[in-house]
């Protein structure tokens, strides 16, 4: 193990001495491995794939600048707080743009102040986009909640669809019907929960690619470091967190798929697209229901869609947790760049998705824009 840095060293009460390391993520040993999983098993949240070491180690093998705070206590690790560092001191969360949850895991009880945390890693601050709830240190006035609709299967596919017919009978006839019929007029469907053909993938980030620049957003896999993370994720197998890919096929050609993570009880969605030329048949919907399926014969019994406002989630939601984004600083010279660098561009987005004509406007215009883009390219 390369050396580490000993922080905020004291006694505790019956003689425990506490002190924090400073680490690699591969450098963390079996060990604390395990002590990582048992602390968030013991944390009453969600077994969310994002908050396990096993994704932080993944994302520091294409972000080589990921660290993870470790509290030592008495001899035994007792918390966990993975980061990246950026230039001038600059934190960031773990994946952040594309990790669906975030924040430290500690034993109950210890909870550092912001800036404590801050200091001993060497941060002048600390930038989140889903920070989960029960984080309270980093809940400053900086943080913004937002809604992550989840699906809960935890009685069973049935019980769900019980819950469908109960609260959006219409939407579940309607996507039953349009399955049965893409079925009937392009080939038998069949539904494979945990794909590992790699050309599968490959299809599914083309399409993903595609829908990002149809609807003027950001192609998040033209970034290097994402697309490689998808792929290497892909591969994982862990306790607490496993690349799985789903793929809804009519006849032998794939017509939607998503890949997500996984722990044992928790399907975290992440990146759902399906081939436009199938659209009349909404597969999309289709694969999510054959997903829920899925998961609950698996033993998994919530599906987090993840936050943002799309009217598939609110079909399918049977509830929502609250995430957070935002930010916490330290005071100092260094921290009041990061604020003026990043805090005004954040609030005004805020104020654009707080005002939901606004930002329906201007979803319209990046289509607007990225059709006209294409017609220019053709």
């Amino acid at each position: 193990m390369s050396a580490v840095r000993r922080q905020a060293v004291r006694e505790q009460g019956g003689g425990r001495r506490q002190f924090v390391q400073i680490v690699k993520p591969g450098e963390l040993t079996a060990r604390e491995d395990e002590a990582w999983r048992e602390l968030r098993g013991k944390s009453g949240a969600p077994e969310n794939p994002f908050m396990g070491p096993e994704f932080t180690r993944a994302v520091a093998g294409v972000r080589p600048r990921v660290r993870v705070a470790v509290w030592w206590e008495g001899g035994e690790p007792v918390g966990f707080f993975p980061y990246e560092k950026g230039s001038f001191g600059r934190g960031r969360a773990v994946g952040l743009g594309v990790s669906d949850c975030q924040g430290a895991v500690t034993r109950p009880g210890l909870a550092p102040s912001a800036r404590a945390l801050l200091r001993v890693c060497g941060l002048s601050a600390w930038e989140f986009d889903n920070l989960e709830t029960g984080q309270a240190a980093f809940l400053d006035e900086a943080a913004e909640p937002f809604a992550s609709p989840v699906i809960d299967v935890g009685e069973g596919y049935a019980a769900y669809e019980d819950v469908l017919r109960a609260q959006s009978p219409k939407f579940l006839r309607t996507t039953l019907a349009k399955e049965r019929r893409l079925g009937r007029q392009v080939g038998p469907t069949r539904f494979v929960f945990d794909e590992r053909d790699p050309a599968a993938l490959r299809t599914l980030m083309a399409w993903k690619s595609a829908q990002y620049r149809r609807t003027g957003r950001r192609d998040r896999f033209a970034k290097e470091w994402i697309s490689t993370l998808v792929r290497r994720l892909h591969e994982l197998r862990a306790p607490g967190c496993t690349g799985i890919l789903s793929v809804l096929y009519a006849g032998d050609r794939p017509v939607a798929a998503h890949f997500g993570l996984r722990s044992r009880t928790v399907l975290s969605c992440w990146f759902p697209s399906y081939d436009p030329e199938f659209a009349k048949y909404s597969p999309g919907l289709v694969l999510h229901l054959r997903m829920a399926e899925a998961a609950a014969a698996a033993g998994i019994g919530m599906l987090d869609l993840g936050r943002g406002d799309a009217e598939y989630k609110d079909a399918l939601k049977t509830g929502e947790l609250t995430v957070y984004e935002g930010s916490v600083t330290r005071p100092g010279l260094r921290a009041g760049l990061y604020w003026l660098s990043r805090e005004p561009s954040r609030r005004a987005h805020s104020f654009v998705r707080n005002r939901p004509a606004l930002a329906a406007r201007g979803r319209r215009t990046l289509t607007r824009i990225a059709r006209l883009r294409g017609a220019g390219q053709a």
